[in-house]
């Protein structure tokens, strides 16, 4: 008598397949709606000084000076935190580290309501840098916890478009919540707007302790074969990576890995000029009504989430990362160029489609951009280097808004800088086409 056939052999490969994609649909269903939101909302908090300002400046009598550099030094804050988040999200688990990053930021935005002076507004914006730095790079490893690369790609798309998602709907509603709340209880329009969408955060933090699972074997919710699940395909591709760079103290004498950080701070150059400078941009031009530039600036953020979705559709479907992201970033570009120019002419629908232009193509390149450091790193490695390759590329936020404000307060015009951001933008199609090597395809 033959003996009986073991479970797994029993059941087609087919019927295991569908289990193991079950299994990694409820992690995705149950992970990446929290971090995805919470995504949204600090990019909500963390680029709604841009509405702020326009009235902010005339109540303070500021200059775009001082606006440019407390909107930059967000970004040192964030450089400076940025590895020590990570490190620390590997000590006490992704659960803690996003709940604290979470309602730190949170009460900042609130607090931002009460600044008086520049002092106390580049001081808070300094620490809301520093409270959201790691969130990013520390979601991206938290997922290669969870999901392996061939999952993980379309969860990181969607996690990383939050961002554009919040600039379409958060414009019009910070428009809208400026003008509607505008002498209520004696305060001004933009101090509501920091306490209306500060306190979201700080309730999304909390909720965050319940939903978040720091590791697939601590997950309660998960069945001992769903947890077998992830593990094997986890250990499946760490086997089929083979040998990449795992200590961080040595990935630092990578070349290749300061050609990343180089490139993508020519690519956020552009992205914060967007974000910190795109409201003035276009009220520069004309939209002097605040609900209607709101809806402008929709439209334009709107482009930025389609050029996500859509180049991340056209690189899965190619498998490839390199000239996706150096054609998204030359786009940008030339859209910053074009905004450049029409400024000059005071052409209101020339600077709309400009932007737009440079919206999908600045933000188009980011979620693939992010693919390429697991190229060259694994273990403790990309744990940190994903960290100082996002704070030191970030740096750009800082320099880029304190550029504009400063030539536009020199200048009186925006075109000069806008047209030097562009160029350093297609910078970062340069590198990647000249120093970033073609990867050979698996045959």
């Amino acid at each position: 008598m033959s003996a009986a056939p073991s479970t797994a052999a029993a059941i087609p490969p087919v019927a295991l397949a569908g289990e193991r994609d079950a299994t990694f649909a409820r992690v995705i269903w149950r992970i990446v709606p929290c971090v995805t939101l919470i995504w949204f909302l600090a990019w909500v908090d963390r680029v709604n000084v841009g509405f702020a300002k326009l009235t902010m400046m005339s109540d303070l009598q500021w200059s775009d000076a001082i606006y440019g550099a407390g909107a930059g030094i967000f970004f040192i804050g964030y450089f400076l935190f940025e590895v020590p988040s990570n490190l620390l999200l590997q000590k006490i688990g992704a659960r803690k580290t996003i709940m604290r990053i979470t309602i730190g930021w949170g009460v900042i935005c609130v607090a931002m309501a009460w600044v008086q002076t520049p002092g106390q507004f580049y001081f808070l914006r300094f620490m809301m840098g520093a409270f959201e730095a790691g969130l990013q790079p520390g979601v991206i490893l938290y997922l290669t916890y969870w999901l392996p690369a061939h999952r993980r790609g379309k969860a990181l798309s969607v996690f990383v478009s939050a961002s554009a998602v919040s600039l379409m709907v958060g414009s019009p509603l910070a428009a809208y919540i400026m003008d509607l709340t505008q002498g209520a209880w004696g305060m001004k329009g933009w101090q509501w707007l920091f306490i209306v969408e500060g306190i979201p955060s700080v309730v999304m933090g909390l909720l965050a302790w319940f939903i978040l699972t720091d590791l697939p074997a601590r997950a309660k919710w998960l069945s001992s074969t769903e947890k077998e699940h992830i593990a094997s395909e986890l250990a499946d591709e760490e086997r089929r990576l083979g040998p990449r760079q795992h200590s961080f103290m040595a990935s630092l004498g990578n070349s290749r890995i300061w050609l990343l950080i180089a490139v993508f701070f020519c690519i956020i150059a552009g992205n914060a000029t967007l974000v910190f400078y795109g409201p003035s941009l276009v009220r520069e031009v004309g939209f002097t009504d605040i609900k209607t530039l709101g809806w402008v600036m929709g439209g334009i953020y709107a482009c930025g989430w389609a050029g996500m979705l859509v180049n991340g559709w056209l690189s899965d479907r190619a498998q490839e990362t390199r000239l996706h992201t150096a054609a998204a970033a030359a786009l940008g570009a030339i859209g910053l160029l074009a905004a450049a120019w029409f400024v000059g002419q005071r052409n209101p629908a020339g600077v709309v489609a400009a932007l737009a232009v440079s919206s999908a193509g600045t933000m188009g390149a980011i979620p693939i951009f992010w693919q390429l450091p697991g190229q060259y790193l694994s273990g403790s490695a990309i744990a940190i280097g994903l960290a100082v390759i996002n704070s030191v590329a970030n740096l750009a936020g800082y320099f880029s808004p304190q550029l504009l404000g400063y030539l536009k307060s020199t200048t009186g015009s925006y075109t000069r800088g806008l047209t030097g951001i562009a160029l350093v933008e297609l910078l970062a199609t340069v590198l990647i086409l000249v120093f970033i090597a073609r990867p050979v395809r698996p045959r």
